[in-house]
């Protein structure tokens, strides 16, 4: 079965690496808007019995980026692919995952892209495992981590310490710590506003030490300058590293971080970058890992009475290829 990689749009580059490293060309489409802004796509190469596999992360905007990517698969579909599968490097509308007078929205996206024809899905460091467990369809969430923490590991010196910015980051923290042997601590904190987050306090010993604080995402930067700021302020050493998959970094975020004593910070090209980014931002690449992650799927779907059994995330592409 032919495999077939169309781009979403919202992240071409990405798009293109992984195509290059699973050597499929991109098959070409038209993504487009009606004067009214209503979105237009249109599949110009045929998918017929393919394996079509749609690269689309949901954020930047995520309305339209999500509209996209159910209207490609629902195109995928009419158009006769035998399986379609949509890879998501960053999951818009994860962080919605708890009612109270509010929508889930992470279950409805899940069960839109469901009814949209889609098979199967691979994302990378949801912000909630309620997503996963929203899904009917396998759901493979592969992890950022060990990339992260590798590009890390020849930076830091031996008195750093891992720091969860708050305490949904904690495990984050303990897979960076297992990865480069380090001990962790986390910042007690609070959510004033969407942007506003106040800290009240660390656990764990930060004094003399070099704080590496990692999150799954940057959004507007509050949660990572108010935990440096917490860490300098309880005797940490004014020498800052951040490293998270996801670097939304929306509104003044670039202007917030740059204002920190930072030695490096490291995101993924889950997303595309903004256009105004800090001095020190660098960007690891996870096309190696998803491409290693859509193979392992086919591969899987090719067994003929059993499937193969599911990678745990603690595996990674780095040591699959050492």
């Amino acid at each position: 079965m032919s495999l077939t990689i169309i781009d979403g749009g919202a992240n071409t580059p990405l798009a293109e690496a992984i195509a290059g490293t699973l050597a499929a060309p991109l098959s070409r489409r038209i993504i487009g808007r009606f004067p009214d802004g209503e979105a237009q796509i249109q599949l110009i190469d045929p998918v017929a019995d393919d394996d079509v596999v749609i690269i689309q992360p949901t954020g930047l905007p995520p309305d339209a980026h999500l509209i996209e990517l159910l209207l490609l698969a629902d195109a995928a579909r009419r158009g006769g692919a035998a399986r379609v599968t949509a890879v998501i490097p960053y999951f818009g509308y994860a962080r919605q995952d708890h009612d109270g007078g509010r929508p889930i929205a992470a279950a409805l996206a899940a069960r839109l892209i469901e009814s949209a024809g889609v098979e199967a899905v691979i994302t990378l460091d949801l912000h909630s495992r309620v997503v996963e467990s929203s899904f009917r369809v396998p759901v493979r969430n592969v992890s950022a981590v060990q990339l992260l923490a590798e590009r890390l590991r020849p930076l830091l010196p031996d008195d750093a310490v891992i720091v969860a910015p708050d305490l949904g980051a904690v495990k984050l923290a303990e897979r960076y710590a297992g990865a480069l042997e380090l001990p962790v601590a986390f910042v007690r904190k609070e959510r004033v506003t969407g942007a506003a987050v106040e800290a009240h306090g660390i656990t764990g010993d930060v004094r003399g030490r070099v704080p590496v604080i990692v999150d799954d995402m940057i959004s507007t930067g509050g949660t990572i300058v108010a935990a440096a700021r917490a860490c300098i302020g309880a005797g940490a050493r004014a020498d800052v590293f951040v490293s998270a998959t996801h670097g939304l970094l929306v509104g003044d975020a670039s202007a917030r971080l740059q204002e920190l004593p930072l030695r490096a910070l490291f995101v993924t090209d889950s997303i595309v970058a903004p256009q105004a980014v800090p001095q020190r931002l660098e960007r690891v690449t996870v096309a190696g890992l998803l491409a290693c992650e859509i193979a392992d799927v086919r591969s899987a779907r090719s067994l003929p009475s059993e499937r193969a059994p599911s990678r745990t995330e603690e595996e990674s592409y780095v040591s699959r290829q050492s």
